[in-house]
């Protein structure tokens, strides 16, 4: 992590389905920045399930993790819940919420059979979701004359920067974000391929969600 206040949380939601000795397991994720978002996303998924046998569910919130529950929805204790939050922990996860809705086929799991559907489950719908990681940035603003254009925008394929917006009027109106962490390293790079010209300025702080690549968010088989 580059910052103490950066954390990581899902794109979207998700969803996956597993279905593990004839018991359908639906598994749903989602970021959640509070604990009502949180409850509110559980209601509206036991609400599409009011017939399953059951409707668990773990979320973490904040950006220090400092809220966790989970429930176990008349599964054996430990069986469903802990293994939905172990999900959203062993990913770095905050701001989030799971549930996993359980539609029963006949045949008994065990104890350990239902552990690992749980967090087979839960893990491919964060994987659905995707993960993301919110860091400090800024918006960068700049104006570019033509004459520097081509090679500032060639450069930009190179830059660590996202959400990059042209607008072309007597000069090229830039804008983009940038992570704090590399803010003055492309500022000097720009002032470098504009020879100081390009009229830099920098916004506030604030979170944006940055694509994690090699993402996490699978996890060992369920059933047995």
């Amino acid at each position: 992590m580059s910052h103490a206040l950066d954390y990581h949380t899902l794109r979207a939601d998700g969803n996956a389905e597993l279905i593990i000795k004839k018991s359908r397991f639906i598994g749903q994720a989602a970021p959640a920045y509070t604990e009502e978002e949180a409850l509110e996303y559980i209601r509206g998924v036991r609400e599409a399930n009011k017939t399953a046998s059951h409707n668990c569910f773990a979320y973490i919130i904040g950006a220090n993790a400092g809220l966790m529950r989970y429930q176990d929805d008349g599964e054996p204790q430990g069986t469903a819940g802990i293994p939905i939050l172990e999900v959203l922990k062993r990913n770095n996860l905050v701001n989030c919420v799971a549930v996993v809705t359980r539609y029963f086929g006949g045949v008994l799991l065990g104890a350990g059979g239902l552990t690992r559907a749980y967090s087979s489950a839960a893990a491919a719908a964060v994987k659905a979701a995707g993960i993301v990681v919110a860091e400090l940035s800024h918006t960068l603003s700049a104006q570019v004359t033509y004459n520097y254009w081509d090679a500032l925008n060639h450069a930009l394929g190179r830059l660590p920067v996202c959400g990059v917006e042209r607008a072309f009027t007597d000069k090229v109106a830039l804008r983009l974000v940038v992570r704090v962490r590399d803010a003055q390293t492309l500022v000097d790079e720009l002032n470098r391929l504009t020879d100081g010209s390009a009229g830099i300025t920098l916004s506030d702080p604030f979170h944006h969600l940055w694509e994690v690549t090699g993402q996490a968010g699978q996890d060992e088989p369920g059933g047995d």
